[in-house]
């Protein structure tokens, strides 16, 4: 059963002030609960509708409509967590990183942490206005990734400014990603989904890179933020590895 002190616990949870607040962020199905799980996420509650799952305290067996009630998801999973928000590691400035300025669609910034983690990508930093990676849909559109990917949020012009890697940048102008010789080293910067890069951040990229088009047509202005995030990391990948 959900008492009313944990439903309101729960639905609080969709906003990123009451998330800083408790600590605590909100994980729904079975296979998303069991990656954070086996990274060692820390397990604040689970509420599952399999009474099996149920091992302890703070586990609770819920009916499929009290879980419907709860969930964030359109339609109901089987079981639903909160977790403990994990305390801040120190940047590790090595290998490959990415970092995001201003990436506001949840779904984009879960799909770019999962990318990270497929192409072994451990550092993502993202500017202080990119999307919490603890809102729930950024949690279930990582599918347990975020356990494995270190996700920090920075004034990125200072972050920049201070590094000393190569910083690349993806534009519609760059040079051909392609021809371009890639290091194992070096931070590649995403833009936001409707401006892109932001003219502050402009002037520290040091290699502006593109993905060329090959349509005949070509009316296509751009590519999602997260499609061209997949392209420019297994380029990156594809020439650090041969």
């Amino acid at each position: 059963m959900v008492s009313k002190s944990q439903a309101k616990l729960i639905s609080s949870l969709q906003q990123k002030k009451y998330r800083s607040q408790s600590g605590l962020f909100v994980a729904e199905g079975p296979k998303v609960i069991d990656e954070l799980l086996h990274e060692n996420m820390e397990l604040h509650s689970l509420f599952s509708t399999n009474a099996s799952d149920i091992t302890a305290e703070n586990h609770f067996h819920v009916t499929q409509v009290e879980l419907k009630k709860i969930s964030f998801l359109k339609t109901a999973n089987t079981a639903l967590a909160l977790f403990k928000i994990p305390q801040s590691k120190i940047i590790q400035n090595k290998g490959l990183i990415v970092a995001l300025d201003a990436v506001r669609d949840p779904g984009n910034l879960g799909t770019i942490i999962r990318l990270c983690d497929w192409f072994g990508v451990q550092q993502l930093i993202c500017s202080e206005d990119t999307a919490d990676c603890y809102n729930p849909k950024v949690v279930q559109a990582t599918m347990g990734s975020l356990a494995r990917v270190q996700v920090h949020y920075v004034s990125l012009p200072e972050y920049l400014e201070k590094i000393n890697l190569p910083i690349f940048g993806g534009f519609m102008d760059g040079k051909n990603v392609y021809s371009e010789k890639l290091p194992k080293d070096g931070i590649l910067v995403m833009g936001n989904e409707a401006n892109g890069i932001s003219n502050e951040i402009i002037q520290k990229i040091t290699h502006k890179i593109t993905i060329p088009r090959f349509g005949k047509i070509q009316k296509t202005e751009s590519l999602n933020v997260a499609s061209a995030t997949a392209i420019l990391l297994s380029e990156f990948r594809r020439f650090t590895e041969m």
